[in-house]
């Protein structure tokens, strides 16, 4: 592959994200390659450290701005250090969350305004975007009530539903503006038939 491949995933936490990664990975790896999976927040020694800060649940007075610039901190070092980089190498790139999240958990969420996000975003970005986005489609308190039996939650998680309701408007709104881009995928099925269908956008992006 000439040209590096840029997968992003998104989706409510609790939407079965991880184990689609997992089956994204196998899709790669029978086609002979090593995707390098990364996560937002995260991914480097540094966006970690920022993630621990984002998701601590001792932190209950950060205000959204603190919130939505730290987000764009971690993505600035991950995009540096490790998803530019690799794309360069003609690599592929799968990301556990990426810049809509930021949209819709900061933007619809917190009420910060979008295009003030943006802004925000594009020096963190440079001019890395992905060539296509999954998200996977459940209703927000499905998601929650399976996230938190699972791993309990954390501070953003904590979160009322209403601010998850207005973060799942904000992941369709995007989906809507960009079809192109952002495959929506209909979370509530068996793992396998939502395999099934990305697979299928997979190899129109990757024959």
């Amino acid at each position: 592959m000439a040209k590096g491949l840029f997968i992003t995933i998104e989706g409510m936490d609790g939407s079965g994200k991880t184990t689609q990664i997992e089956k994204i990975k196998e899709y790669f790896q029978q086609k002979g390659y090593e995707p390098v999976l990364t996560r937002e927040p995260g991914g480097t020694k540094i966006s970690e450290k920022i993630r621990n800060i984002i998701l601590d649940e001792s932190n209950t007075g950060m205000s959204p701005v603190t919130e939505m610039l730290l987000y764009a901190s971690a993505r600035a070092q991950l995009v540096f250090e490790v998803i530019k980089p690799a794309l360069n190498q003609g690599k592929v790139v799968i990301c556990d969350r990426f810049i809509d999240s930021s949209y819709a958990y900061q933007g619809y969420g917190r009420g910060i305004d979008l295009k003030f996000i943006e802004n925000v975003n594009e020096p963190a970005l440079d001019n890395v975007m992905p060539d296509i986005t999954f998200f996977f489609d459940i209703e927000p308190k499905l998601a929650l009530a399976r996230r938190i039996s699972a791993t309990g939650a954390d501070r953003i998680e904590k979160e009322k539903l209403e601010f998850h309701e207005r973060v799942y408007k904000g992941y369709k709104d995007r989906a809507a503006l960009f079809p192109h881009r952002i495959k929506i995928i209909n979370a509530n099925r068996s793992i396998e038939e939502i395999s099934e269908e990305v697979r299928f956008w997979l190899n129109k992006v990757c024959p």
